[in-house]
């Protein structure tokens, strides 16, 4: 192999972690395109620019079977060199391709940073339990920790008795003297 070369086994191995992510009953064999997607975002293929991520649509539905919403590896390569030329211009094909392939092995889809978590003042006074009045005060308790399931409904009495009876709890003392 040529002095920086990447081998197919490398690529493999990225392409199986990103088939595989977000998918449980996922196998690592086959890729849908939101994966594809996610792969050439987190790979830096696409730049914006040269490769936009219309253009990988377009790629992944050129290379797909008609009916499939999936690809094979072997699509997924056809998929990086017609990518390639686009994303590294100036270069030959087989020249781009490594590049390509440089760009895509040893990662892995990126979880950290995706959703990022606002904090604004707003919210925080929205969420301050402290601040709360009536009958919401009543669903935490005094460290601000909901209460759940008791907070939020009246819980019956089961008692057997009816409501504000003076003498519940008084009828074994009765039935014993009698």
């Amino acid at each position: 192999m040529a002095e920086g070369s990447v081998s197919l086994e490398e690529v493999k191995t990225s392409f199986q972690k990103f088939a595989v992510h977000g998918d449980t009953k996922a196998t690592g064999k086959e890729m849908n395109g939101k994966n594809f997607a996610k792969l050439c975002k987190d790979c830096n293929i696409t730049d914006g620019k040269n490769v936009t991520t219309t253009d990988v649509d377009i790629v992944f539905s050129k290379v797909k079977a008609k009916s499939a919403r999936v690809i094979t590896f072997e699509q997924f390569n056809q998929a990086l060199t017609e990518l390639a030329p686009k994303r590294f211009k100036g270069k030959n094909k087989e020249e781009s391709l490594q590049q390509l392939y440089g760009l895509v092995v040893g990662k892995e889809p990126a979880n950290i940073g995706v959703t990022k978590a606002t904090k604004a003042a707003a919210v925080d006074r929205l969420t301050d339990t402290s601040k709360y009045t009536g009958s919401h005060k009543e669903r935490f308790d005094d460290t601000g920790k909901g209460k759940g399931k008791a907070g939020r409904e009246d819980i019956p009495d089961t008692s057997g008795y009816v409501a504000a009876y003076k003498g519940s709890g008084t009828y074994e003392d009765k039935v014993k003297e009698a």
